[in-house]
């Protein structure tokens, strides 16, 4: 990751095809190690491609990866401990409500004392 962001760094300091030196020089620049054998890799795998376009592709990439809150793992666990299976399938496809719960505000009435008095 650090790789990816020294060479990143170089592109937005206006050098649009980066060396291994320049990332490198960067990785130095904040005493970080820099592993050449990495380095070579990124290097290949974006040599000739604009850097926002992989940016953009990414971007698409990661829209297709599901990232929910586990809703759908806790509804798997609570039916294989329960045992009932397609009586959990469901409840699984279905997305639950969730309750907002209002929190009462204290007042200073409720203690005595103001503030300001």
């Amino acid at each position: 990751m650090k790789i990816i962001a020294a060479y990143l760094l170089a592109v937005l300091g206006g050098n649009t095809s980066p060396s291994a030196d320049d990332v490198k020089d960067i990785l130095n620049s904040v005493g970080a190690e820099a592993d050449d054998d990495r380095i070579q890799l990124l290097l290949t795998e974006v040599r000739g491609k604009d850097i926002t376009e992989l940016i953009a592709s990414g971007r698409e990439k990661l829209a297709s990866v599901p990232c929910g809150g586990g809703g759908g793992a806790v509804a798997v666990a609570t039916s294989s401990a329960g045992g009932g299976g397609a009586a959990a399938g469901p409840t699984a496809a279905e997305p639950k409500k969730e309750e907002k719960v209002e929190e009462k505000e204290e007042s200073d009435e409720d203690m005595g004392f103001s503030l300001f008095d």
